[in-house]
């Protein structure tokens, strides 16, 4: 009886490290199984990661949509024809035909004008015309080049710093109809990219070279998150060897006053920042107010 006794003993401590390397096995089983189901989701996850990348770094790329727009180049300028409130009708019409892809050529009917200015070249004036915003409290719009920019970092910071916009003019100038949608989208996101890792500005508005435009460069601009910014005023004094002398210049731009104004003026020109102080109080003192276009 002792021995069968001891036998079953000895048989009973002998199965017991298999039940145990049984339970062991599952419990290591079940954790590989979790490794494994863990490695699945890590690479489930790098790849949308490694996807997202990719479309993230894709996503300057143009909308292929875009491709099947009207590219026909129109040049822009506000005409001469005006209403009873002195507003040019074309601009009107273009606002009220491209307004949808977030182009700009006046703006509401309201007693409020905006000032812009376009900044191709530094020709020595701008200080002063900051000077003059700075003492009368009121904002502008410079739009600027890579080239400007890059020349003129100083001048740059001085507008953001003192609470003007810097709008996107293009990083070269170049009319945008005339490029590849490639290339017209390489003109606003480099430019874009250089005076946000210069300045750590975001630009938001743009304006077309030369007041050059087609259907698809605006709808372009507006998938790059841009507004396209034209004029309702501007004259010629674009060219610094053809000043009209601050007079007429003065008479000129107080000429084309009229609610919701989106005043171009160029800031190469002597006319504009000799009489720019004198301008803006004449406004003021006609009920306008120069507010902050954005």
């Amino acid at each position: 009886m002792k021995k069968i006794i001891a036998v079953l003993l000895a048989f009973t401590l002998l199965i017991l490290p298999i039940s145990c390397g049984k339970d062991s096995d599952d419990a290591g089983s079940a954790s590989a199984s979790g490794k494994e189901s863990s490695a699945v989701t890590a690479n489930t996850t790098k790849s949308a990661v490694s996807q997202a990348k990719s479309q993230s770094a894709d996503s300057s790329a143009p909308p292929a949509k875009l491709e099947n727009l009207d590219n026909t180049k129109q040049g822009w300028g506000q005409g001469k024809q005006v209403d009873r409130d002195n507003r040019p009708i074309s601009c009107t019409q273009f606002q009220n035909k491209y307004g949808k892809y977030g182009a700009l050529f006046i703006k509401e009917n309201t007693k409020k004008i905006y000032l812009t200015f376009d900044e191709g070249y530094e020709n020595g004036y701008t200080s002063k015309i900051l000077d003059s915003l700075k003492e009368k409290k009121v904002p502008a719009v410079f739009f600027v080049t890579h080239d400007y920019a890059k020349r003129n970092h100083d001048l740059v910071q001085r507008m953001i710093d003192e609470g003007h916009a810097v709008g996107n003019h293009s990083y070269t100038h170049s009319s945008m109809p005339t490029l590849s949608l490639s290339k017209a989208s390489g003109e606003i996101t480099k430019m874009h990219e250089y005076v946000k890792d210069n300045f750590k500005y975001t630009m938001t508005l743009f304006r077309p070279p030369m007041g050059e435009f087609s259907e698809r460069t605006l709808a372009l601009a507006q998938s790059l998150g841009y507004k396209s910014v034209f004029w309702s005023f501007a004259y010629a004094d674009w060219d610094p060897k053809k000043q009209i002398g601050a007079d007429k210049a003065y008479k000129k731009i107080v000429g084309g006053l009229h609610s919701g104004a989106v005043y171009l003026l160029h800031a190469v020109s002597k006319d504009n920042a000799e009489v720019l102080g004198s301008f803006i109080d004449e406004a003021k003192k006609r009920g306008y107010e120069l507010a902050k276009l954005s």
